[in-house]
C-alpha cells in the first residue's frame, strides 16, 4: 500500500479527480484488491528524495511507462501484457478501478504493474526527473462547466510537472471524446514549449496507433456518437 500523503500535500493541489468510492465491492474484487494492491502499491521511503521509477519493480525493465486516471485498467493491464519488459505505472484514486485492475492482474499473474490508488500529482512529485519514457492521460474527467475548468488535469503547471519527468523523445499520449476538453488540452500542451505535437494530418488525431489496446469505454462512447480525438505529442 502506498505511503499516504500528508494533508499539506494532498491540499497542495486542487482536486482534479471525481469520487473515490461507489457502491459496495463485489468478493471478487474485494479479495483481488486485498491480494494484489498491498503486493503491487507504491511505496515510498520517508522523505522527500527523488526515486527512480524503475527501483519500485522486482525485476529489471527496459523502460517504465505512467498511466494517469486508467478507469478500471484495460488499457494499463493490455500494455502491460502487450510489453513484459516495460515497467507500468498506474495512477487511479477511485478504488473501484484500482480493484478492478486488481483483478485483471491476478488472472493473469501480471508482474510488471505498480499502483497509486490517490492523485497522480503526489506520485509525480516523487519521481526522479527525466526518468519516463511515455506517459498516458486518456479520457480524464472533462470538467465540463467553466467554474470547474480550473480543476481539469491538463494545466500549464501539470504540464510543467509531465515535462520534468519525462525523457528527450518520450511520448505524451492523450485522448478524450468530450470536443471541448479536446480543444483545452491542444491548446494548453501546443503552446507548452517541452513538447511537439506529431500530428501531420487528420488521420493523426482521428485514428489510433497500432499498439494502442481498444477499451470498453471507447466502444460504448462510439455507440453514443463519441467518437474520440487521440492526441500525442514528443517531449524535445
Amino acid at each position: 500500500m502506498s505511503e499516504k500523503p500528508t494533508s499539506d500535500a494532498k491540499n497542495a493541489y486542487i482536486r482534479s479527480y471525481g469520487r473515490r468510492w461507489t457502491k459496495g465491492l463485489r468478493s471478487t474484487r474485494a479479495s483481488a484488491l486485498n491480494e494484489i494492491l498491498p503486493r503491487n502499491g507504491i511505496t515510498f521511503p520517508e522523505g522527500d528524495a527523488p526515486v527512480d521509477p524503475r527501483a519500485l519493480f522486482d525485476r529489471p525493465v527496459k523502460e517504465v511507462w505512467l498511466e494517469i486516471g486508467f478507469g478500471n485498467g484495460e488499457h494499463v493491464l493490455q500494455q502491460a501484457l502487450d510489453h513484459p519488459e516495460i515497467g507500468m505505472i498506474g495512477c487511479e484514486p477511485f478504488m473501484n478501478g484500482v480493484a478492478a485492475i486488481c483483478v485483471g492482474m491476478r488472472e493473469n499473474g501480471t508482474q510488471n504493474i505498480r499502483l497509486w490508488p490517490d492523485d497522480a500529482r503526489l506520485l509525480m512529485d516523487r519521481l526522479l526527473p527525466q526518468s519516463l519514457d511515455r506517459l498516458f492521460l486518456l479520457h480524464p474527467d472533462p470538467w465540463p462547466k467553466t467554474r470547474h475548468h480550473k480543476r481539469r488535469f491538463i494545466q500549464m503547471e501539470t504540464l510543467d510537472a509531465i515535462a520534468r519527468l519525462l525523457k528527450s523523445g518520450a511520448e505524451f499520449r492523450m485522448a478524450t471524446d468530450h470536443p471541448a476538453l479536446a480543444a483545452w488540452m491542444l491548446d494548453k500542451t501546443v503552446h507548452h514549449p517541452a513538447f511537439k505535437w506529431s500530428a501531420t494530418c487528420a488521420a493523426d488525431w482521428r485514428v489510433p496507433p497500432a499498439d494502442w489496446p481498444d477499451t470498453r469505454y471507447k466502444q460504448k462512447g462510439l455507440k453514443q456518437g463519441r467518437p474520440p480525438v487521440y492526441l500525442i505529442f514528443k517531449r524535445v
